[in-house]
């Protein structure tokens, strides 16, 4: 990998590919030259990037010829289509698509985490779900000083991950619903405005489950190199702009006190305690926004366990940052050294 190298961004007009070229400007990354890639629907765009407008290109099948490193954003299909191509060229990949999460072959990185998989690529490296990464940050740390046996958690997330189209329509569908004008949802399946819902993802007749939560599932047992976890996740869609918050109760192989956790929480990379009990402050979304750490807080111990060996927490996390985004940008800041 050259110490300056080539970079395209595939999925540049949508909200993580804006993102992308934000993070890649804003840490400084040594790029030799970026150009970004969307659908022909995109091409034209403009956006700017270190003082310079840059024209978003409509993406085809020789696009990335002689680009060092793609940050695809652009969905499964055209990740299916693009990427296995452009690394058989020899472009670094990586994905924040969930086409190639779960191949074995693939890493699947959160470089506070697992950072030291990303040497065994072959072409491609997956971006996580956002909820994996999350989640991610903070139980990977305590897995590390006590085996973590069980994660029974709840998401609360925010029309961020749905993409920009969802954004606009839950701005839009609350001016509606404040002047008392009837909004008709088309982004989200039902009202999105002073409501909540189940996950948008598609359930699985027999198990009950979405896909939200089962590649949340899948995810987190890859990253944390635990294929025999057991979780239980609910996975709910907010009125939140920006930015998601899981409650999580994380059983762990020894008992494990409140003190303790602290202790490895505060050092961990990416993580920020936000835990003041006097003042009733714990992890925000409003406060998760616009940052790359995950925050930390309501720590305590889980009542309905008298064995002591679970832990209660509350976190939050920028889903277009740490989320998505960031995360890929600090996987190719790896890729440099």
């Amino acid at each position: 990998m050259p110490a300056f190298p080539s970079v395209a961004v595939v999925g540049a007009s949508g909200a993580v590919g804006v993102e992308l070229v934000a993070c890649l400007e804003a840490r400084g990354f040594p790029l030799s030259s970026l150009r970004l890639f969307a659908s022909a629907r995109s091409a034209g765009r403009q956006i700017a990037f270190r003082g310079e407008m840059l024209t978003v290109e409509a993406i085809g099948e020789d696009s990335l010829e002689g680009v060092d490193i793609a940050l695809f954003s652009a969905g499964s299909t055209a990740s299916k289509a693009y990427a296995p191509r452009a690394a058989a060229r020899g472009t670094v990949v990586i994905d924040n698509g969930s086409a190639f999460r779960m191949e074995p072959e693939v890493p699947l990185v959160v470089p506070e985490v697992n950072a030291g998989t990303i040497e065994g690529h072959h072409g491609i490296i997956a971006n996580p779900n956002c909820v994996a990464i999350i989640a991610a940050v903070p139980l990977a740390p305590l897995h590390r000083v006590n085996p973590i046996r069980r994660v029974i958690a709840a998401t609360y997330q925010s029309a961020s991950g749905a993409g920009a189209a969802a954004m606009e329509e839950l701005r839009a569908s609350t001016v509606a619903y404040l002047a008392g004008e009837a909004f008709a949802p088309v982004v989200m399946a039902h009202p999105y405005a002073f409501n909540l819902f189940s996950h948008d993802a598609a359930v699985d007749g027999e198990t009950g489950e979405n896909g939200e939560e089962i590649k949340a599932v899948r995810e987190l047992r890859k990253i944390l190199d635990a294929p025999d976890l057991r979780i239980g996740i609910t996975c709910v869609r907010v009125p939140v702009l920006r930015a998601h918050t899981i409650a999580m109760t994380v059983e762990f192989d020894r008992p494990m006190t409140v003190a303790a956790a602290r202790v490895v929480l505060a050092a961990a990379p990416g993580v920020r305690i936000v835990d003041d009990r006097a003042s009733n402050h714990f992890p925000m979304p409003n406060e998760a926004s616009g940052q790359g750490d995950v925050l930390v807080g309501r720590l305590r111990e889980d009542a309905s366990d008298p064995s002591g060996r679970s832990i209660a927490m509350l976190v939050a996390g920028d889903q277009l940052l740490k989320g998505a985004a960031l995360n890929a940008v600090q996987i190719a800041e790896r890729l440099l050294g």
